[in-house]
């Protein structure tokens, strides 16, 4: 039979398992770290804290990926309505802020209102990058207050550098008539585009995972070092070789190149140009629930540390002891555009400081657990030169047969259930290639 090797066993290599599961096709998964579940592990500590790497939530649309997650955990998750607020210069604006801008200083809420109306009438001309869309969607004003500011924390870039290719529906586009309610009523519909989402009672958002393995072949602390594909053998880090008939890889992109034996220049120069942020994550466990009512929060303010915030607790009580709460803070970086200047633990007293300063944090409570972690690979940037970089990587990976998957191997904004149905294409295209 067919061998077929899968390198990353998180979301979308366990939809790549899944689908040759189903064809009755052999596959073998290989993970360098010694759990499973990738950016979409889970974490439990003696304490009671379940967390996972930053907010993972269930919020597909596509009825077969929902049915296949609730079969996996016996139909024992939370159904939740999505709380999502910002952080602005001491104010709390509910999300989108482009509809929400009552009680933010009148000044502000006047040339927002008087840049959007101008914006819907003018003729924009060709949409180039980030801050194109932005300027003609929102007129400047909003902007450069809102989107451009959070997304340079986020993205580590400016809104001039970034294309627009991955905004999808992330980015609302309000009607003149629902920017003015909002401006004049704290009564405003939810309109972001998460309205509900799932997450496991129990065991964190890996749970979704778990049954899969019972039908995978894994191997993990399997670090690959090399790959020669001319004779289609994987190298592991302890010196031990395992051969091929077929090769799925979601492994990012800038690692896998340079394993490649016999990779041009070119192309390995291409991979160092595809940029991604960095994010330190800091986990606080606290004595009580109250802390905010709200499932994510995006932080403005370039003065405060983090730029994002969730809230494990509300996603399922059984993420914490009894009485207590938890608040995850992400800190982002990128190599090419703001290296880390710290080490991940002073990440943590300056997080809680600053959650003080925001009022979620008394300086009386008591702070249960601690934990910091770093994550190497958060999110893609996509900035400028990624288009004909991703062109120049993926064409020399076809060339090759290999075949990429996931967030790190299609190297743009997948989320969970877009990663897991990626992994599913790319078994398919292996299958086709047999």
């Amino acid at each position: 039979m067919t061998e077929i090797a899968i390198l990353g066993a998180g979301m979308a290599g366990f939809g790549a398992a899944h689908h040759l599961h189903a064809a009755g096709a052999r596959s073998t998964v290989y993970e360098k770290g010694d759990h499973y579940g990738g950016h979409t592990s889970s974490y439990h500590f003696d304490e009671g804290f379940v967390f996972d790497e930053g907010g993972h939530i269930s919020f597909t649309q596509d009825e077969r990926i929902q049915q296949l997650l609730a079969e996996n955990v016996n139909h024992d998750y939370q159904t939740l309505t999505s709380r999502v607020n910002n952080y602005w210069k001491g104010y709390w604006i509910k999300h989108p802020a482009q509809c929400n801008l009552y009680g933010l200083p009148a000044d502000l809420v006047v040339r927002v209102l008087q840049d959007f109306i101008a914006a819907q009438q003018r003729e924009h001309g060709e949409i180039c990058t980030y801050r194109d869309w932005l300027v003609a969607a929102y007129g400047r004003t909003f902007a450069e207050t809102f989107p451009m500011e959070y997304g340079l924390r986020y993205h580590t870039t400016t809104a001039d550098n970034m294309t627009t290719d991955w905004i999808g529906p992330r980015l609302y586009r309000p009607s003149l008539e629902e920017v003015l309610r909002g401006a004049v009523s704290p009564k405003t519909p939810d309109v972001h585009y998460i309205s509900h989402f799932r997450y496991p009672s129990h065991g964190g958002f890996v749970s979704y995972l778990r049954p899969f393995v019972q039908h995978m072949n894994l191997r993990l602390e399997h670090e690959v070092v090399s790959i020669d594909p001319r004779v289609c053998e994987l190298r592991f880090k302890d010196g031990a070789r395992a051969r091929y008939d077929r090769l799925i890889s979601s492994v990012p992109l800038p690692e896998l190149i340079p394993m490649i034996a016999g990779t041009p220049g070119d192309v390995r120069e291409a991979a160092e140009r595809l940029a991604c942020t960095t994010v330190v994550i800091v986990t606080l466990g606290v004595n009580r629930p109250d802390l905010i009512d709200a499932h994510w929060t995006y932080i403005y303010d370039r003065d405060i540390f983090f730029t994002r915030l969730s809230t494990p607790h509300l996603q399922s009580p059984h993420n914490v002891p009894p009485g207590a709460g938890s608040l995850q803070a992400e800190c982002y970086y990128s190599k090419k555009y703001r290296p880390l200047d710290r080490p991940p633990e002073e990440h943590i007293e300056p997080v809680i400081r600053d959650l003080i300063r925001c009022g979620v944090l008394r300086p009386d409570d008591q702070i249960l657990f601690k934990h910091v972690m770093l994550i190497p690979y958060a999110n893609v940037i996509f900035d400028l030169d990624r288009p004909a970089a991703l062109a120049t990587v993926h064409g020399y990976l076809e060339d090759l047969g290999i075949q990429v998957c996931g967030r790190y191997g299609d190297w743009g904004y997948l989320w969970t259930d877009e990663a897991f149905k990626s992994g599913e294409r790319a078994a398919e295209r292996a299958l086709g290639a047999v």
